[in-house]
């Protein structure tokens, strides 16, 4: 085990950009960590999870950064620094904003450091870029989601309403400085 930013850390953890060869592997890593929010009564999940598993049609348009554990692809995060995938907000990036979206953990690897060690290299990666503020979206269900965006230093913007009626919780990090983020 390892300390990083203050947090013990699995050391054979490796985070790194996806492989063109990983896209299934990552793809099906990512959906497992989101299917535990499907339920029967939940319209437009089947949808979004096959969304989450197309991570080929995602990493032409974004950066898709990966957490291999042991050789397994643990999870992932997908970075848009120019454009937005679809679907997604109708509101352009501006230009000095990195969005996050899709960040996910495989269930067998949850509880080791993962999502935060993802969430910091995707932070790391907005700044090399020259961003300057890094927002996210998530489910109201994905408390676990929101307390790692706060404790990462990560402040509600409020709520936003997509077409279908779906509410998200909106999130922003001003990124401009390394002292405003939480290790």
């Amino acid at each position: 085990m390892a300390v990083a930013y203050g947090f013990i850390v699995a050391d054979e953890i490796e985070i790194r950009p996806l492989r063109a060869s990983e896209h299934r592997a990552v793809g099906e890593a990512t959906e497992r960590a989101y299917r535990e929010f499907w339920t029967p009564d939940s319209p437009g999940w089947e949808a979004y999870l096959a969304r989450i598993a197309d991570v080929g049609s995602r990493s032409e348009r974004a950066i898709v950064l990966v957490a291999v554990d042991e050789r397994a692809i643990a999870g992932s995060v997908t970075l848009e620094l120019d454009s937005r995938i679809a679907p997604g907000p109708s509101e352009p990036l501006a230009p000095e904003e990195a969005h996050i979206r899709m960040l996910g953990v495989a269930p067998e690897h949850r509880g080791r450091g993962i999502a935060r060690r993802l969430m910091l290299a995707s932070i790391e990666t907005a700044r090399s870029h020259g961003k300057r503020v890094l927002t996210l979206d998530t489910d109201p269900v994905m408390t676990a989601a929101q307390h790692l965006y706060v404790e990462l230093g990560f402040e509600p913007t409020g709520p936003r309403i997509r077409p279908d009626g779906q509410v998200l919780l909106s999130y922003a990090l001003d990124i401009a400085s390394d002292s405003k983020t939480k290790r």
